[in-house]
């Protein structure tokens, strides 16, 4: 092991990488690994481990709500149980062409979650004050609060449909978030 001072420390681990293993470097590793199988096996089971998650959540990238969305997934009893693919603008792909990868992206996803993880339910999760929106769109749609709602269940409940026509035995379920993490439900 090198001891150095914080200076040294970089030139220190690039001599690391230069040299061999060695027999005693092997056993602290394998130990380490052979430790971690073990703290494994004590570790709850998630969902996956029994057949599959219930859901697939598509929600924006925004970070102002990462923590929110995971509060509203466990909030839903999700937790542990989803599979989260991630667009800017979240259900706006159904309503322009602005992105098109993105829309071709959230099917190709949705397919692999329905084939691999057997999943039942969708969630889609728009936010207020997006800035996909924005971009997409040339227009700040926060400023009323009315049109934002009306712009949002529009794109929200067309994906719903698009869904649900392709995937009639999926629940699909709509949300709009507020920047404060609030949550009201967008329905037809």
């Amino acid at each position: 092991m090198c001891e150095t001072s914080r200076h040294e420390r970089a030139d220190c681990l690039a001599s690391l990488e230069e040299r061999p293993l060695g027999r005693r470097g092997f056993l602290k590793l394998a130990s380490l690994g052979g430790g971690a199988v073990l703290l494994g096996s004590f570790l709850p089971r998630t969902s996956w481990a029994a057949g599959g998650t219930d859901a697939l959540l598509l929600s924006c990238m925004d970070y102002r709500l990462v923590h929110a969305v995971g509060e509203f997934m466990d909030g839903l009893d999700l937790r542990g149980k989803y599979d989260h693919i991630v667009l800017a603008g979240a259900s706006m792909v159904s309503i322009t062409d602005k992105f098109p990868d993105w829309n071709a992206t959230f099917w190709q996803h949705l397919g692999v979650a329905i084939d691999l993880h057997h999943i039942k339910r969708v969630v889609l999760l728009d936010h207020r004050d997006c800035g996909a929106y924005k971009v997409a769109f040339g227009e700040d749609f926060a400023q009323d609060p009315g049109k934002e709602t009306r712009i949002h269940a529009k794109a929200l409940l067309k994906l719903r449909d698009e869904i649900l026509d392709k995937h009639p035995a999926l629940a699909v379920e709509t949300y709009l978030m507020a920047l404060d993490g609030k949550v009201e439900t967008i329905a037809a």
